[in-house]
């Protein structure tokens, strides 16, 4: 059994010696540990780091490309690499390492295939009043929409069986966390969360820069996440509505017009029926959008057998982005650019 631990970094020299230092090099269960970062464009010397204190694979993106994507990349390059057990953990040594050993255990134990850190968000000294709210609210919203029992939703601390890295498709580019795990409660796949411990603040979080835009953010692929995946929920309740708000005027005119008194009151017919009528072709929509669903279903099934035949493959090569950490004393090496690549599935 293999656990590889992954870490998106941006800009991460100086709080990654101290990320890696705290992660097990020993975890029950498994045969080794081995420590990945995606390095997601980096300025300040991040891979050099990394090769430096020992890092068993280094990925480097030529430039910038994004939370959403680094970790995406990053669950792709730990499956290559034969990974049984997938834990994300964040460049800021937000998150205590040694929890890793109880982040894991639901799944070691059968018992579930992704497991979510949850901070204890309302016990953190540095999150203030405001913030603890927001993620307390944001929680409950991805709660009730994924119907998964998740109390830390936005945490980036999480561990991923191989199966349910494979299942895994990340399609926002702000964050993967709200995203994936709508995603997980479509597809049936068991998740719990874990109570962990979380270490002093090393920086301010560069997602959360301002209460609108992380909000809007969020929001928005909030909602993309669950059109997407709940699609007859979305349109047949906007058709419904449609259909109702139309449905009053028109009942406004009959009823008028059986007293005798429906001469100027047309208007209150043209609006309500220009509503059903809309109502109507949403409720058609719900059921396009429902079979669009289906169909992108069956293709990520097809995309986990691609993946399952191309990760089975014999000899297949490591990606060019892809670098080795040399040896202890040894000189870092030049580490090349990642090479343009077609965006899975």
């Amino acid at each position: 059994m293999k656990l590889i631990v992954q870490i998106p970094c941006y800009n991460e020299a100086a709080t990654l010696p101290q990320t890696v230092a705290d992660i097990p090099r020993n975890v029950p269960g498994f045969d080794s540990v081995e420590i990945l970062i995606v390095d997601d464009g980096s300025s300040d010397g991040t891979a050099e780091v990394a090769a430096r204190i020992g890092v068993d694979h280094i990925i480097r993106h030529p430039r910038n490309m994004g939370l959403a994507r680094t970790f995406s990349r990053g669950l792709r390059e730990c499956l290559v690499r034969g990974a049984d057990v997938i834990v994300n953990t964040d460049g800021d040594n937000q998150y205590a390492g040694d929890c890793i050993r109880d982040l894991v255990a639901p799944i070691l134990a059968g018992e579930a295939d992704i497991a979510i850190g949850d901070r204890g968000t309302d016990r953190i000294d540095h999150f203030s009043p405001l913030k603890r709210l927001l993620q307390r609210s944001g929680s409950r919203v991805v709660r009730t929409i994924s119907g998964l029992d998740v109390e830390d939703a936005v945490s980036g601390f999480r561990a991923y069986s191989r199966e349910a890295a494979l299942s895994t498709n990340v399609l926002s580019e702000f964050s993967y966390t709200i995203e994936t795990l709508i995603q997980a409660g479509n597809n049936g796949i068991a998740v719990v969360s874990v109570p962990v411990r979380t270490n002093p603040v090393t920086r301010e979080s560069r997602l959360f820069k301002s209460i609108p835009s992380f909000l809007s953010k969020q929001l928005i692929t909030l909602l993309r996440s669950y059109v997407m995946y709940y699609p007859l929920r979305v349109f047949t309740a906007i058709g419904m509505l449609l259909v109702l708000a139309g449905t009053l005027p028109v009942v406004r005119f009959v009823w008028f017009f059986l007293q005798g008194d429906g001469e100027g009151r047309l208007q209150s017919l043209v609006i309500g029926g220009v509503f059903v009528v809309v109502g109507f072709i949403t409720l058609t929509l719900a059921l396009l959008a429902d079979a669009v669903a289906m169909n992108r279903r069956l293709l990520e099934q097809t995309l986990r057998s691609v993946r399952r035949l191309e990760l089975g493959a014999q000899g297949m090569p490591a990606d060019e982005g892809a670098a080795e950490a040399p040896a202890a004393g040894e000189t870092p090496p030049e580490l090349p650019a990642e090479r343009p690549r077609r965006a899975a599935g």
